[in-house]
């Protein structure tokens, strides 16, 4: 039997769909800004941008989800959130809201979805929760490090 938690969440849409982050975890909303590319980083990895000095890579959350990509677009909203030990941006269409959600634990169902912290129904729909410091994966991780490492936008 899987477990249930309470817990606050951001969710935010992408493609048409509802997602969701703890909300401990975001720092801030953003507005979109143009991407920089950066060389030999994981597919996960749309590119980086400047945040007050500070080099922060945008995942490309439509890839990680399965959905098509579209063109950044000003109406776009970026999620700067802690990853584990890293800060990193989510560009997502747009933020929803913060909300207190039942989380389902995923664990037992699907081990596969490492990166999943567990689902919850809202407004008669499943929303994924994602478990941000387990994000990216190992190999993601050491890849972003060095094209991070090797970049001159550093």
């Amino acid at each position: 039997m899987s477990a249930t938690a309470e817990l606050e969440a951001l969710l935010f849409e992408v493609g048409g769909r509802t997602f969701g982050v703890r909300s401990g975890d975001v720092l801030e909303l953003l507005r979109s800004v143009s991407i920089r590319p950066l060389p030999s980083a994981p597919s996960a990895v749309e590119g980086v941008v400047n945040v007050r000095g500070q080099v922060v890579p945008v995942i490309d959350i439509r890839a990680r989800f399965g959905l098509p990509s579209k063109p950044l677009s000003v109406t776009d909203h970026f999620l700067l959130v802690q990853a584990g030990h890293r800060r990193v941006i989510l560009r997502v269409d747009r933020a929803v809201e913060v909300k207190t959600v039942s989380l389902k634990a995923t664990g037992e169902v699907a081990p596969e979805l490492h990166h999943v912290a567990g689902v919850c129904p809202v407004a008669g729909d499943l929303i994924v929760i994602y478990d941000l410091p387990r994000f990216l994966s190992g190999p993601e991780s050491v890849a972003l490090e060095a094209a991070l490492s090797a970049s001159p936008a550093k």
